[in-house]
């Protein structure tokens, strides 16, 4: 497989940012399908897919979400065109007869609610990445947050329990404006072995 162009890389990692204000061009459902028709072919453990999005789009949608934000997340998220919430299907292994067929891996994880919580939550982490990535891939900018209260993201939209949020990550055209001074990273010898 050939290596991306510099040109893709800088899009999806190096030039890259968290954006903060949004333009207010509305995000096409079309778009929003093919966003997810990208990230879902990220791989998950066992082909899991535990991870359940709620695309908050509505001026309805966010006055519900609006109670569970921390006020520093407020005002960009009610502006920006998309929400995502993120999301955790806590019984992800009533799937797994169809998303994975090498053996009957239900069982694992239906009588084992431990395994079940950690793999569920580890997996919709990992698409939540899938996600950013291939919302930048197809020329969206994100916005990733995890200043909320989750309890009242599930009681607002997921009240049965099932689903347990995870994040947030605003979608749209990005206001370059809006951005703060870009955070260093840690270097190789900081953040890496080779053992």
């Amino acid at each position: 497989m050939p290596a991306l162009s510099t040109e893709a890389l800088d899009q999806l990692f190096v030039e890259a940012r968290t954006h903060n204000g949004f333009a207010p061009e509305p995000i096409p459902e079309a778009t929003l399908r093919r966003l997810y028709n990208l990230m879902k072919w990220g791989p998950t453990s066992m082909n899991c897919q535990p991870a359940r999005l709620v695309f908050v789009t509505t001026g309805e949608g966010k006055e519900k979400l609006a109670p569970a934000l921390s006020p520093g997340n407020l005002d960009k998220t009610l502006v920006a065109p998309a929400t995502v919430i993120i999301a955790t299907d806590t019984r992800f292994y009533e799937h797994l007869p169809t998303q994975f067929k090498a053996y009957d891996a239900r069982p694992t994880f239906a009588g084992n609610a431990e395994l079940a919580t950690s793999t569920a939550f580890r997996n919709a982490t990992l698409q939540g990445a899938y996600l950013i990535l291939a919302a930048r891939a197809i020329g969206l900018d994100c916005g990733p947050m995890s200043g909320f209260d989750a309890g009242k993201v599930n009681a607002a939209f997921f009240p049965d329990g099932r689903y347990q949020a995870n994040f947030l990550c605003n979608l749209g055209v990005g206001n370059p404006a809006a951005l703060y001074p870009r955070g260093p990273r840690l270097s190789f010898e900081e953040a890496c072995e080779i053992a």
